[in-house]
């Protein structure tokens, strides 16, 4: 009995370790198959893509994963006193972040290729700041306009004329609507200025606001209505002095629409269409709501001895206002279109209201104010470009002689990144630079081509 219980017990003790064996047999492929997975996933986490070679490439490029990660990328395009603000950056939080991270990388990836190494800095410290400016620098267009020339004496007498500008400016509430993210308001100003580039410097303008008093609430209507000012007095073109004045109120109230057609006929009352071309300019969003009769007192600007000519552009105006800004422009002896987004807008005020042949033609060429804004615009686009590319160059410089003061590289591998870095911000640079020349070659070529062709006809009929 006691030999059956010996053997029972015997068998049982077997069975355990055959059962245990079975079961760390089964286990032991799981742990295999965690570790391929886990040394899977680590060779695709370091799998760093290579650098950008051509200067197409380059443009299109992504940020690096620390500089999209830890830094406001418009930092990099501050220029003057504010790129100190970059500068700054860089030394007290950047820099610290990334050459720890470079470090670690580093340390763990050792005996790379100087190719592989620039491949990660880039990865890691590059700009992606390119394409925007890179698309507006190979788009920008000068903005300059042949005139159209008189070839008569009758035609010539009249561009003789002096000429007076009146901009009257709709401030009511309802210019406060937006419009892609900006209001009717601040589009109209900015238009308004881009147009007054163009004026001759020997015109005289005048900025009328109105409605810019008050609220469109019923209680304000009188003093809103009243509200008509001539913000920049009828005298000659200070662009400094108008942009101010221009800037100097704001959409509020109700839209006496008559009372600034009026307003313009005071001011213009002693200037003979004798001896002046007078031309009034209005952007509207609306018809008038202060009781006014602005068909009668636009007719009358063309009635008395001024004869000026009112020309309007609706700004987002519904069918009604359309009818009655239509039939204002009609008696005043001028011209109506409607516009319902900012590039028509741009489009209205800076093209179709320069004066044609049958009114006003242009005795000059391109302007001083025209030639700087053109030039100001394109230093708005190239500067930034340059300074972004400088920027990635100087990052992975310093990353490059960072990691070999740390010795993580050899002297040869921070020569050979160093070379092939310089190499990429020197191809990038000289492109960007041919194309501003070829830009400025065109803006130029076009500026004397107009000009020769104003002074030819200068000479011809003086």
């Amino acid at each position: 009995m006691k030999a059956l219980q010996r053997g029972a017990i015997l068998v049982c003790i077997l069975s355990l370790v055959i059962i245990s064996a079975c079961a760390k047999d089964q286990v032991q492929p799981e742990k295999l198959k965690t570790t391929k997975t886990t040394t899977t996933e680590e060779a695709v986490e370091e799998k760093i893509p290579p650098a950008a070679k051509t200067v197409e490439e380059m443009v299109d490029q992504q940020a690096g994963v620390l500089v999209e990660t830890h830094m406001d990328q418009q930092l990099e395009t501050l220029e003057g006193w504010d790129s100190q603000q970059y500068r700054d950056f860089l030394e007290d939080t950047f820099n610290p972040i990334a050459e720890k991270e470079l470090e670690n990388y580093f340390m763990k990836h050792k005996n790379l290729s100087s190719e592989q190494v620039y491949d990660y800095l880039v990865y890691t410290l590059g700009s992606g700041n390119y394409k925007n400016y890179y698309e507006q620098l190979v788009t920008y267009e000068h903005g300059f306009v042949m005139p159209e020339l008189p070839s008569g004496e009758d035609e010539v007498t009249t561009q003789q004329k002096k000429m007076n500008v009146l901009v009257l400016m709709d401030a009511s509430g309802s210019m406060n609507g937006e419009i892609e993210g900006k209001t009717k308001m601040e589009l109209a100003k900015a238009a308004i200025a881009k147009f007054m580039e163009q004026i001759p410097s020997d015109a005289n303008v005048a900025l009328i606001s109105y409605g810019h008093v008050g609220s469109s609430a019923d209680s304000d209507k009188k003093k809103s209505c009243s509200a008509v000012e001539s913000i920049y007095p009828l005298s000659a073109y200070q662009p400094k002095n108008f942009t101010n004045s221009l800037n100097s109120f704001q959409a509020s109230g109700w839209t006496p629409l008559a009372g600034a057609i009026n307003d313009a006929q005071r001011i213009l009352a002693s200037y003979s269409a004798d001896e002046y071309e007078n031309l009034v300019y209005m952007v509207s969003d609306g018809v008038e709501t202060c009781d006014g009769d602005p068909v009668t007192a636009a007719k009358q600007l063309q009635n008395q001895s001024i004869k000026a000519k009112v020309n309007i552009i609706g700004f987002d105006v519904d069918n009604e206002g359309q009818k009655q800004l239509k039939q204002v422009a009609d008696s005043g002896g001028g011209e109506y279109v409607t516009v319902n987004d900012p590039a028509d807008l741009e489009v209205q005020i800076t093209k179709k209201w320069q004066p044609t042949i049958g009114e006003l033609v242009w005795t000059q060429g391109v302007t001083l104010q025209q030639m700087t804004a053109a030039m100001e615009r394109m230093n708005e686009i190239y500067n930034p470009l340059y300074r972004v590319s400088d920027a990635e160059w100087n990052r992975i410089k310093d990353a490059a002689y960072f990691l070999h003061d740390e010795k993580v590289i050899t002297d040869d591998v921070e020569k050979q990144v160093l070379k092939l870095a310089h190499s990429q911000h020197d191809l990038r640079n000289k492109h960007f630079q041919a194309i501003k020349e070829e830009k400025e070659s065109e803006r130029d070529r076009a500026a004397k081509e107009i000009n020769d062709k104003v002074e030819k006809w200068r000479q011809q009929w003086q």
